[in-house]
């Protein structure tokens, strides 16, 4: 009996490290590329905004399949101080808000799991009243593939924030990010992640005709630490994946974009990218090499 119970338990153990092994990050990050991408605060700008030529003077540029990147890369900071000052698109500016984040992200796999790792500065707290108590930092990424989403391809992952989603000026509380015309069968929507630092864990979800947080198969865990004033988040997700999720291949590339909701932060009131590329195996703004 004894020595069942022995053969038993070792083999758990050897089980579960096998499984860990399948899902192990890189053990030398700093082998692995990084992208500095800043995180801007985007005021009052949803989709609906960035196509009025009135307002905004991209808008004939987007319709000729520029993307917002393309323009605004190397400015990502200067808007941020604009929209967060209040000076621009931002009928309730927070003081001491901070305008901007700078962020490092990696990303690697190892033919079963795809692994990406961000590392910011907290930046200075703005004293304001906390917004979601429970959870100081939130961070979030998005995939989308093949442009099946409209504007994906140019705009990442503003083709889910609308003037009608909740917290937007005169918005009703009920309606969550959403894509038009969303089809899950038809792979249009966003493959949606998060990890919450309050709550410790992470989320696999989804925006489609609404945002939902959960029902995603492909997370394997979402891990953050604070080094003193050093946040890094690594999230290891299958490259495979059930409905909801988008389906990693080798040679392929994917939209992307991610936010981090800092200083308590919920809704809108977050700091956001641009849309960028996510190459696994494939030149790309940021490259998942083989490790």
């Amino acid at each position: 009996m004894k020595k069942t119970m022995i053969a038993g338990a070792l083999g758990t153990v050897l089980a579960f490290a096998a499984g860990s092994a399948l899902a192990a990050a890189p053990a030398d990050w700093s082998k692995v590329a990084a992208k500095d991408i800043t995180l801007f605060y985007p005021g009052v700008s949803p989709l609906e905004w960035i196509q009025k030529g009135t307002e905004h003077g991209g808008a004939r540029a987007l319709k000729k399949g520029e993307t917002c990147a393309d323009c605004h890369h190397e400015e990502a900071a200067d808007m941020g101080k604009k929209m967060a000052s209040g000076q621009k698109i931002e009928p309730s500016p927070i003081a001491g808000k901070a305008a901007f984040i700078p962020v490092k992200v990696q990303a690697a796999h190892d033919g079963a799991n795809l692994y990406l790792r961000f590392s910011w500065k907290q930046p200075a707290a703005s004293g304001a009243a906390k917004m979601d108590d429970k959870n100081p930092v939130k961070i979030a990424f998005m995939l989308e593939s093949g442009g099946k989403v409209e504007l994906a391809d140019q705009a990442g992952c503003w083709a889910t924030c609308h003037q009608d989603s909740r917290t937007m000026p005169g918005a009703a509380d009920t309606k969550t990010k959403y894509v038009k015309g969303a089809s899950l069968a038809e792979g249009k929507f966003y493959d949606l992640y998060q990890w919450r630092s309050g709550e410790k864990k992470g989320f696999d979800g989804h925006v489609a005709e609404s945002r939902v947080m959960e029902g995603g198969t492909a997370l394997v865990s979402a891990e953050g630490k604070q080094d003193g004033d050093n946040w890094t988040v690594v999230f290891t997700r299958k490259l495979a994946g059930g409905q909801g999720d988008v389906a990693l291949e080798a040679g392929k590339t994917y939209n992307f974009g991610f936010a981090i909701h800092d200083d308590s932060a919920a809704g809108r009131f977050h700091h956001v990218s641009l849309g960028y590329k996510l190459g696994i195996d494939a030149q790309a703004d940021i490259t998942a090499a083989k490790q």
